[in-house]
């Protein structure tokens, strides 16, 4: 295989975990900027960048089934690339789930925990960087690291946040739709931390 055919795959998760990065920032924009009557304009652009990378993805595996020789084993690179694929997934299940439960302002501790989001998409990044070198790269265990550190603090701010919530709210419909919105930004985390676990154990299996 040439290096540039080599390098598609690597660049194209690279491509895909950008477009999990710019939902995981718009998520926090429409957050912290909240009008619930820009919602569904705000949804069409968060679609947006939800299609954009499925399309990545579709072009992906369509190389994939006409490859002959691949730079990892074909069934790593299709379960990275469909982790990937749910991070952003989960992003825009989150906007979803606050627009139809009509939410009509955003909870403090909820901003914080999609700010623990966009920091784990931001180590994916760094570690889709650093995987085409997974030979030789000393930084990939460590973003690796990172990632699930990351992810056990949204654990324990996902925990936080639903403590909080079941103490403070006496609304029981706003009770279920937050604990929605809040289980959905926990699996953005877990999403993230999916990832990581699958290129541990390509890198192991290909190294």
């Amino acid at each position: 295989m040439s290096k540039k055919q080599d390098s598609y795959y690597f660049e194209n998760f690279v491509s895909c975990v950008d477009y999990a990065s710019q939902a995981a920032q718009l998520l926090l924009d429409v957050m912290r900027n909240y009008r619930p009557e820009s919602l569904p304009e705000q949804m069409d652009a968060m679609h947006a960048l939800e299609h954009s990378a499925d399309t990545l993805k579709h072009e992906l595996l369509n190389s994939l089934v006409k490859a002959f020789i691949t730079p990892i084993e074909r069934e790593d690179i299709i379960q990275i690339s469909q982790n990937i694929d749910e991070i952003t997934d989960k992003i825009e299940d989150v906007l979803i789930r606050i627009y139809y439960n009509h939410v009509q302002t955003i909870r403090p501790d909820a901003l914080e925990l999609t700010e623990t989001v966009i920091k784990c998409c931001g180590e994916v990044k760094a570690l889709m960087d650093e995987f085409a070198d997974f030979k030789h790269s000393k930084l990939l265990r460590d973003h690796i690291i990172r990632i699930n550190t990351l992810e056990e603090e949204a654990d324990k701010r996902y925990i936080s946040c639903m403590y909080q919530l079941h103490g403070a709210c006496r609304d029981p419909i706003e009770i279920i739709a937050w604990r929605e919105i809040y289980t959905y930004l926990e699996k953005c985390a877990d999403a993230c931390e999916h990832v990581a676990d699958v290129v541990e154990s390509a890198v192991m299996k290909n190294s």
